[in-house]
């Protein structure tokens, strides 16, 4: 059965392989190569396997492909309120620093390692303060400016100032 489903019926279950069971049960972290199949989902007229194909699309929507996916996809109104009804059982997941304390937008953190910025050419040093974080999509990055360059930058590397 999928979660939160309206009904009761046949119509509202779905049959997955314990791989995909795995990672739409949040008890593993989804393989973005596993579901690409969602190619094909989004298209079935089946409402519960068109509520599993936009909620893994959502979790997975930092992947251009998914974005594209989830941009292309058609979901009336009743089955995209079915859909969304999960995010709003789920608790949110904070950014946390290297220390486990929890990391808000606006904070300044410093790093705790050297890090090489890909395409910008040079190593953010660590102890570096970086002021003014945002948070993003994905609880593990945090965005800052470091030598005038916005980066994006793995919290785990940071601590809170």
């Amino acid at each position: 059965m999928v979660p939160l489903s309206p009904t009761d019926d046949d119509e509202s279950g779905i049959y997955t392989c314990t791989k995909c069971f795995a990672q739409l049960n949040h008890n593993e972290a989804p393989d973005l190569h596993h579901w690409r199949c969602l190619n094909d989902a989004i298209w079935s007229e089946v409402p519960a396997v068109q509520v599993m194909a936009w909620r893994m699309l959502t979790r997975l929507s930092t992947e251009s492909w998914a974005q594209d996916l989830l941009a292309t996809m058609y979901v009336d109104d009743k089955t995209l309120a079915w859909a969304k009804a999960e995010s709003d059982m789920l608790p949110a997941v904070a950014t946390v620093d290297s220390n486990g304390t929890t990391l808000s937008a606006g904070d300044t953190v410093h790093l705790i390692k050297d890090l090489n910025v890909k395409g910008a050419g040079f190593t953010a040093k660590r102890g570096t303060a970086v002021r003014n974080i945002a948070l993003s999509d994905n609880p593990e990055h945090i965005e800052g400016r470091v030598n005038g360059t916005r980066i994006v930058i793995i919290a785990a590397y940071t601590k809170k100032a």
